[in-house]
């Protein structure tokens, strides 16, 4: 025979006995929570579904506004990094107070779990600001697109290609392949070289010699051919600039010649076009520029006159060199 028939035929759980006080105490409480708590307990569920669904389809939402707007495929995954860590945060703030409110009407003492919960955050805080300030830092970066995957940029004076970003470091590459890991709490300064456009500025030395009206109309010829080629004509944003002389240092005359193109994209012209100076320099037969090299106008009329023999005079009679005369002093001889 079963227990509970067993304890009911015998009377364990007859009115007025221990038994029974406890399952008339169990019913009173079941008939309590099922009318006063279980709604509770329903509307804070209902309620932490609805918010988790409109946050997902928030997320979701910023994301198909990048894919259909956004002009490049970094951006888009700068938003799929920002809106994974709203969700992922708004899931946590949400079960963090619907299980709060759900322990409070069941009726646990929330006061002690409350106070040990900042104990510890203060703790977790101290422990692991860098990491927050990484963190919120990084959030900054996303939601103002300070910078991209791709894109040159220097960053905590180091220079390179950005490769990876999360929210609590950015990775970048430079020119000879080393790889940094920077912190985001560390980027306080950016320096965007792929924005907009870039300008280099090519300094031509020629000699002293050289014509200034024949050197500006050579280089300006050259930098027009490279300006109007079909190799770099979209690569330009404007015509190059010839600024004239810059400078004189000993026989040496610099002409500087301003570059502006795409971002990023200033090095191949710039080579091209020190490589047709080079040429145009030697077809002219001017030389380039020595700043230790001195030029005189006046070299000629200066040599021949070194050239010329000169005639010493005589030297004049010196008395002191006289020899006395020789005689007998008691003669007169």
């Amino acid at each position: 025979m079963h227990p509970f028939l067993l304890a009911a035929r015998t009377g364990l759980f007859a009115e007025g006995r221990f038994l029974g006080k406890v399952l008339d105490e169990w019913a009173v409480d079941a008939q309590e929570f099922i009318h006063t708590k279980l709604p509770h307990l329903l509307v804070i569920a209902v309620i932490a579904f609805i918010l988790s669904r409109l946050l997902r389809l928030l997320t979701t939402r910023m994301i198909h506004v990048a894919e259909r707007h956004a002009p490049e495929p970094a951006r888009v995954s700068q938003v799929k990094t920002l809106s994974g860590v709203i969700h992922a945060t708004g899931l946590a703030i949400i079960g963090l107070i619907a299980g709060l409110q759900i322990l409070d009407v069941v009726g646990v003492n929330l006061a002690p779990l409350l106070t040990s919960a900042g104990i510890a955050g203060v703790a977790i805080g101290l422990a692991a600001q860098n990491i927050v300030r990484d963190v919120l830092n990084g959030i900054l970066i996303l939601i103002e697109d300070q910078f991209s995957v791709g894109d040159t940029v220097r960053l905590a004076g180091l220079t390179g290609t950005v490769e990876a970003m999360t929210l609590r470091k950015t990775t970048v590459r430079d020119g000879d392949g080393t790889l940094y890991i920077i912190p985001n709490s560390q980027i306080t300064t950016v320096a965007n070289l792929s924005v907009g456009y870039s300008v280099a500025t090519v300094n031509v030395s020629v000699d002293f010699s050289a014509n200034p009206d024949k050197v500006l109309e050579l280089l300006k010829g050259i930098a027009m051919e490279i300006r109007n080629s079909a190799e770099f004509r979209e690569v330009f944003v404007d015509d190059p600039q010839i600024l004239g002389v810059d400078a004189i240092k000993g026989s040496e005359l610099i002409f500087p010649v301003v570059f502006k193109t795409l971002a990023t994209q200033q090095y191949a012209p710039v080579r091209e076009f020190r490589r047709r100076v080079r040429l145009a320099l030697e077809e002219q037969a001017l030389l380039p520029g020595d700043p230790n090299r001195v030029f005189n106008t006046f070299m000629d009329s200066a040599a021949s006159s070194r050239n010329q023999p000169t005639t010493e005079a005589a030297p004049g009679h010196d008395p002191t060199t006289l020899k006395p005369r020789e005689g007998n002093p008691f003669s007169s001889e």
